[in-house]
């Protein structure tokens, strides 16, 4: 990261609440295209998340601690700030003297902005304040929001926009946090109703969802010059497994989350 840092404009995504089952499941069945053909071999890695709802695991994130690998480390890290005795930080490791990565990289010249999803970006109250309050610029939007069956094609046009707005020669971290997998996700699925309520099927089909549109995303990200692209989730959720239904609690369909870091060119993006 120590060579891509100041070269390249830098994309974030956080898919919030996908579960890896869920993700590895689609990708191998050919049900996310769009997804899988930038996924390193095709297939999501799988890693723990920093926390088990959205605003510990994006603190994390945001402080430098993605998702870790779910083998035996230590693991290096992409980002980190400068603290003694750091064990993850390496020689590629793309290292700021802020408190965030927004701020270190802002600190580096970069503009940064924040496409929001779910309730702790909203900005309609101190809690919802916080997060995008780290970005130069911050969005959010009802339509943007869990409740709505095109919140995804709403961020997109977003982020569209932003990167239009940006002049050529500045460089872009662009963060959008996706809300079309958070409950309540059954509209995604035709024939599921209200009453049905979510399931591990319908997150799936509000990940195909996703996908039929984050070729956009990726090439309004791309267009301006080459782009390193982090594509993960916060975190999992659950759909009764072992009786456990939602997030913000311990069991492996919370912690374990797909995650995938890879370069998108101009003449590569999806358009």
């Amino acid at each position: 990261m120590t060579e891509v840092v100041g070269s390249h404009d830098l994309l974030l995504v956080t898919l919030d609440t996908l579960r890896h089952d869920v993700a590895a499941e689609l990708a191998e069945q050919g049900r996310i295209p769009h997804l899988a053909r930038h996924l390193p071999g095709g297939r999501w890695e799988e890693r723990h998340a920093p926390g088990s709802f959205t605003y510990a695991s994006h603190q994390a994130i945001f402080a430098g601690f993605l998702p870790t690998p779910a083998t035996p480390g230590p693991h290096a890290r992409l980002f980190a700030a400068r603290f003694a005795g750091s064990e993850t930080t390496a020689p590629g490791t793309y290292v700021y003297d802020t408190p965030d990565l927004v701020s270190g990289l802002a600190a580096a010249g970069y503009h940064t902005a924040c496409v929001g999803g779910v309730g702790f970006f909203n900005q309609r109250g101190p809690l919802g304040s916080v997060l995008p309050g780290l970005f130069h610029e911050a969005h959010w939007t009802p339509d943007f929001g869990v409740t709505s069956p095109t919140s995804f094609e709403h961020q997109v046009a977003c982020a569209q926009d932003v990167v239009r707005a940006l002049p050529p020669e500045r460089k872009l971290f662009l963060f959008v946090n996706v809300s079309a997998l958070h409950q309540p996700n059954w509209f995604h699925l035709p024939g599921a109703g209200r009453e049905a309520g979510d399931s591990r099927a319908t997150h799936a089909a509000a990940l195909e969802y996703v996908d039929r549109h984050i070729g956009r995303l990726f090439a309004a990200a791309s267009s301006r010059r080459r782009c390193f692209a982090i594509v993960c989730s916060d975190h999992g959720t659950a759909y009764g497994d072992d009786g456990y239904t939602g997030h913000r609690l311990g069991h492996p369909s919370v912690w374990t989350v797909p995650y995938a870091h890879f370069f998108l060119d101009p003449s590569e993006a999806d358009r």
